[in-house]
């Protein structure tokens, strides 16, 4: 039966169903846009107001901000311009392991009702076969966490150097295949000092066999650079396949009581080549979550302390200043 009224003309029963659908598209584009604004309230836009899909996603590190309670650390996410928060959940942490099943899931829950997301963890998570370590997994899986960063490797002393990275090598290997059944991915953090992992061959070594899709790198260009010193392109060169997650924040050297020793700054105040740094994770086409590291002064919240010497709004500004100046430094890379 043909339609009647004002469809009987079909060339006018076309034109009215085209005008329909492009309107229905545009109604339908509006509510998603006003969702995402919503929901997302960590999207970057530019100056004419549309989304900025270019942008860096930058997760803030919750320790330095273990003084507040998860809620408010998730409005201060959002409120700052965050993706989201990378939630400590290791001893003195935002979460404490022996809390874990109970604790992990409320403070996700928590920071999702304060308007940001939890898909990054900081753990001291070590081993497949530790009882607090599985757990602390298990509550991370069911959480929706989606990586976590393990623990550092300490070389042991009565076993020759190769003889600990083939250690760890298998103990990395079994955490991924774990990793696997949780729907998880961990990461290792390259780090200055004499753990294992000061020097990138190490974490490569380390990394050789585990499951590439659950477990990698956790580039952090800060602690590459002290220890690379001009040689760090090398080193994002050799682990960039196994890069899952990155760490940003800066430093310089400085001379105190005589002695040469690394000064943490704000981001873009140091010795980091961010410019080139962002240029070469363009070059590998890296788009991976970023977390932001705050080590210099901000009254006790670098060290993660629950309780800060002076006005928190300090804290906050630096934040926003460190996370404009990561984006501008990217834009321009």
């Amino acid at each position: 039966m043909k339609p009647k009224g004002l469809f009987h003309n079909p060339r006018r029963h076309i034109t009215f169903e085209i005008h329909y659908i492009k309107l229905m598209k545009r109604r339908v584009f509006t509510q998603k846009m006003a969702m995402s604004a919503a929901t997302l309230p960590f999207l970057n836009f530019t100056a004419e107001g549309s989304p900025n899909v270019d942008a860096l996603e930058v997760h803030i590190f919750s320790k330095h901000l273990q003084f507040l309670p998860y809620r408010t650390v998730g409005e201060k996410a959002a409120e700052l311009g965050f993706a989201g928060v990378d939630l400590t959940v290791r001893p003195n942490g935002h979460v404490e392991p022996e809390n874990v099943a109970e604790k992990l899931p409320e403070a996700v829950e928590e920071i999702r009702k304060g308007g940001s997301v939890c898909k990054l963890i900081t753990t001291a998570v070590e081993s497949a076969e530790k009882a607090e370590d599985l757990a602390v997994l298990q509550a991370a899986s069911k959480a929706g966490v989606q990586s976590y960063r393990c623990n550092w490797f300490e070389y042991n002393p009565d076993q020759t150097m190769e003889e600990s990275l083939l250690f760890y090598q298998k103990q990395v290997r079994a955490l991924s295949e774990l990793n696997r059944s949780l729907n998880l991915v961990g990461c290792y953090q390259n780090h200055a000092g004499t753990a294992i992992g000061s020097s990138i061959w190490e974490v490569k070594k380390i990394l050789e066999t585990a499951l590439p899709d659950h477990f990698g790198s956790q580039f952090d260009i800060r602690h590459a650079t002290v220890e690379g010193g001009l040689s760090w392109p090398n080193s994002l060169r050799l682990i960039h396949p196994y890069i899952r997650t990155i760490v940003l924040k800066d430093f310089k050297w400085a001379k105190v009581k005589g002695k040469w020793v690394t000064e943490n700054v704000p981001i873009g105040e140091g010795m980091i080549d961010f410019k080139k740094y962002f240029a070469l994770l363009k070059q590998y086409k890296i788009r991976v979550p970023v977390c932001l590291h705050m080590e210099y002064a901000l009254g006790g919240a670098e060290h993660g302390h629950r309780q800060i010497h002076g006005d928190q709004s300090v804290v906050f500004e630096a934040m926003k200043k460190d996370l404009a100046a990561i984006q501008k430094l990217w834009q321009e890379a």
